[in-house]
């Protein structure tokens, strides 16, 4: 066929400019947005690289240096593997207030099967993690498929762990002496190497490796991309063929062998197995670390990372602070402002999406 035909001809007279939106008009502050919004864990970031730069000045060089600063890390292993076990929960729009005492029967578990039943210590260790595993699948069971409220469930479960650790253990401490002496498997995670001048443990290894893989799992797995489509919007992920119930009862199945593991270190950092730790808050503060972290606590954003950066933010304000020979009560203050700053700020990002 030759020749130009008549609506070609028209195609030549139209306009044929391609539509394209005006970035150059958008202002800093929205740019702003748009960043953290796409990049969760810049803001802990930013809060944490200003803690460190406002105590170092204040302090001095003592603050910088490694032996202060890789203490910091090795206070706050247990907080943060803690952390990123609650992480997982949150980020499906959950909350697990059970998490500190999963980890402290898992302890009581470790050490009594492997010191007074003398049982070898690896297999203590499995039946540890196994307690915790079948604690969390106990929540998720009732989470996902009873579809009980997240904080309900676990406030319950918090108080028959609780009960179920004092009633089992007798309220008895075992000895830092007896551990090494009948199983020092359990003190693994105290063993310390020096990097340089650094001075670190086999605990912060655990704390950073387990962070950086559940970072992958999360960012590069088909299960990490269900977990975030659970928690920012349930019923348009099960609309798209995600096994919703299944996902949940994993995650909360896999923050329980978390809870485990963090027993393990706990065991290290601490030397004794002590039943009552139960009542101290290791639920609020891997929950302070994960929300200051950036993790949204109406679930589907937020990053792992952040995490981390969060439980270190809170170790850097708690040794700066006990530094400058402060009392202890303004660590408790400044942590609550961290906290209500953590969750208007992402209330202002999420903003974006709406």
């Amino acid at each position: 066929m030759t020749g130009t035909q008549e609506f070609e001809r028209v195609l030549d007279d139209s306009d044929k400019s391609v539509a394209s939106f005006e970035h150059e008009n958008i202002s800093l502050i929205k740019r702003a947005q748009h960043f953290l919004h796409s990049t969760p864990a810049a803001v802990p970031l930013i809060v944490l690289v200003l803690a460190i730069i406002i105590f170092g000045l204040t302090i001095g060089e003592r603050f910088f240096s490694s032996y202060t600063l890789t203490l910091i890390l090795q206070q706050i292993a247990i907080v943060g593997i803690l952390g990123a076990a609650q992480t997982l929960v949150i980020l499906t729009a959950g909350i697990d207030l059970s998490i500190g005492v999963i980890m402290v029967i898992s302890a009581v578990i470790m050490g009594n099967v492997a010191i007074t039943y003398g049982i070898p210590t690896p297999i203590a260790v499995v039946a540890g993690l196994v307690v915790g595993g079948l604690c969390g699948l106990l929540n998720g069971f009732l989470v996902a498929y009873m579809k009980l409220p997240p904080f309900i469930v676990t406030l319950g479960t918090w108080n028959i762990v609780m009960a179920t650790n004092f009633i089992y253990s007798a309220n008895e401490t075992i000895r830092d002496t007896d551990v090494d002496e009948k199983a020092p498997l359990l003190h693994l995670f105290a063993v310390s190497f020096k990097l340089g001048s650094a001075v670190l443990t086999l605990g912060v290894i655990a704390m950073v490796l387990l962070v950086l893989v559940l970072w992958y799992v999360l960012n590069h797995t088909a299960w990490g991309r269900h977990v975030y489509a659970v928690g920012d919007d349930p019923e348009a992920a099960k609309l798209s063929g995600i096994q919703t119930k299944k996902v949940l009862l994993t995650v909360y199945a896999i923050s329980g062998v978390i809870a485990g593991l963090a027993a393990w270190v706990s065991i290290g950092r601490n030397g004794s197995i002590s039943p009552s730790s139960a009542v101290t808050d290791f639920n609020l503060q891997a929950i302070t670390a994960t929300v200051i972290g950036g993790i949204s606590l109406f679930g589907g954003r937020g990053s792992i990372l952040g995490t981390l950066f969060g439980a270190m933010i809170v170790g850097v304000v708690s040794m700066g602070l006990n530094m400058l020979g402060a009392d202890p009560q303004w660590k408790v203050l400044l942590t609550g402002v961290l906290i209500i700053a953590a969750v208007a700020i992402d209330q202002w990002i999420r903003k974006v999406s709406v």
